[in-house]
């Protein structure tokens, strides 16, 4: 297997790999075999998942209007006060359980699951 490609912020990367906390280690899962979800109401939109994955499975934007009408009252005020924006996984597809996003959130909004268990 080959090694990920490197991430975009080498040393974010580094502090991350080597968290014991990390649930993942080789980043040898199956493309689409899990999936890291992105919990709003913690998000505080600071981007270290999209600096550490070395897949580009990240993205932060404005938050869409559905999921903001979905949070409590003082989940919409925070998401308010850091710009009305989250991380997104524009390309979850990728992801091959490496767990650096996970660790690497400041907030813990990340967790990784199985595919199969958000589909069905």
């Amino acid at each position: 297997m080959n090694d990920p490609p490197p991430s975009k912020h080498a040393e974010k990367a580094r502090r991350a790999a080597s968290d014991p906390r990390r649930p993942g280690a080789d980043c040898k899962a199956e493309p689409g075999s899990f999936m890291p979800v992105v919990d709003r109401a913690r998000c505080e939109a600071k981007g270290d998942c999209v600096l550490v994955c070395p897949y580009d499975v990240f993205a932060v934007r404005r938050i869409d209007d559905q999921d903001f009408a979905a949070l409590g009252f003082l989940s919409k005020l925070k998401v308010i006060a850091h710009g009305k924006k989250s991380s997104y996984t524009v390309n979850a597809g990728a992801c091959r359980a490496c767990g650096l996003c996970v660790v690497a959130c400041p907030e813990d909004a990340i967790a990784l699951v199985r595919a199969d268990a958000v589909r069905g």
